[in-house]
């Protein structure tokens, strides 16, 4: 690691964190603020040690419904974004069922998966798929959309088919539309397997979390919310990590 990139890359977030739960902290000392309304920071950090074990246990639960929800959302929406993306004709009719689809709220759809298939974490990968599928088919379908026409037009002179666009220049060109969408794919996710824990769940942090307001245990309830947002970024720069592998050249001049 570098001296650049620890300057402009890891001190400023570190440092606004750092400042960010100071000021939490300051703020309900001075005020002095009811644990029931806002623990301080170092009551939730204190919480998060003593109930370290069942905070691990449903955050392992948590973390692996929303993984699965999000690759399964990964590989249908590639999928479908592909083939949305291929024609004019398909993009007409399939794009507005998909836009009143994911109009539906998906805490609505929650208690319908509950009946199909009970209290457990299937639903919570169901609804972590279902409300992070949506930008991923939108970005692919509109970088293949957005091909520029004078260069399939070259391309078919040359002999190419339509296949052959699609593959060579069309998923590629897409590449960087279809990461960004990854990005934001992957906290939608936890926000639906969350939701469907709160609704109906055996374990995970949002079961964790209703139990502890039902017994007006805060600190363990934002204790819960710290490790989702520590969850989310951890798989925010993975995603980031790995869309720096494969679409790098299309970001070579913000590294200069």
């Amino acid at each position: 690691m570098n001296r650049d990139y620890l300057v402009t890359r890891v001190l400023p977030p570190l440092a606004f964190t750092v400042g960010l739960f100071l000021i939490w902290e300051i703020g309900c000392r001075v005020l002095e603020v009811p644990l029931t309304v806002l623990p301080a920071p170092s009551e939730v950090f204190a919480a998060l040690w003593k109930y370290r074990v069942p905070i691990i246990e449903n955050s392992w639960v948590t973390l692996w419904t929303t993984l699965a929800g999000f690759l399964i959302a990964t590989v249908f929406g590639l999928a479908l974004g592909i083939a949305v993306g291929w024609h004019r004709a398909i993009y007409a009719g399939i794009y507005p069922v998909l836009v009143g689809f994911n109009s539906i709220p998906k805490v609505a759809v929650v208690p319908v998966l509950i009946l199909w298939f009970g209290l457990g974490e299937i639903p919570a990968v169901i609804t972590a798929f279902l409300i992070s599928f949506f930008p991923i088919v939108v970005n692919v379908a509109t970088g293949l959309a957005t091909t520029e026409p004078e260069l399939e037009d070259v391309l078919r002179a040359l002999g190419a088919s339509k296949l052959d666009i699609m593959r060579k220049v069309g998923i590629p060109r897409s590449m960087p539309y279809f990461f960004g969408s990854l990005k934001v794919a992957i906290t939608l996710a936890f926000v639906g397997a969350v939701v469907s824990e709160t609704v109906g769940a055996n374990k995970g942090i949002g079961k964790l979390m209703l139990d502890a307001q039902a017994g007006f245990q805060v600190p363990i309830v934002f204790a819960g919310l710290l490790v989702l947002a520590f969850l989310g970024i951890l798989l925010y720069g993975a995603t980031v990590i790995i869309e720096q592998r494969f679409t790098g050249w299309a970001f070579r001049g913000q590294n200069r």
